[in-house]
């Protein structure tokens, strides 16, 4: 289990069915590597090894700071702000 303050009580939700895409990145026409979600507020943004790096942008600005990959089969959390990481 993670030390990470802001991962302590926040679910691992699976992403919603409808899950398309990154939406900044649909917005502009520019394609993804992978998605995360926010587990604040739902948005769900490209990874880092994306152009865009539209989920640790969005963490950035919003102080949203856990994310999940939306990636099948992956449950894994992620928190920008410690750098932690938690299956």
């Amino acid at each position: 289990m993670s030390e990470c303050e802001h991962m302590r009580g926040v679910p691992v939700p699976e992403p919603e069915a409808g899950t398309v895409g990154c939406q900044e990145c649909l917005a502009i026409g520019q394609s993804w590597i992978q998605l995360r979600k926010c587990l604040e507020c739902s948005h769900i943004g490209c990874c880092d090894s994306s152009l865009g790096k539209h989920a640790s942008t969005h963490a950035h600005l919003t102080g949203h700071n856990v994310i999940r990959s939306c990636e099948p089969g992956e449950m894994w959390r992620y928190c920008y702000a410690d750098g932690a990481y938690e299956e």
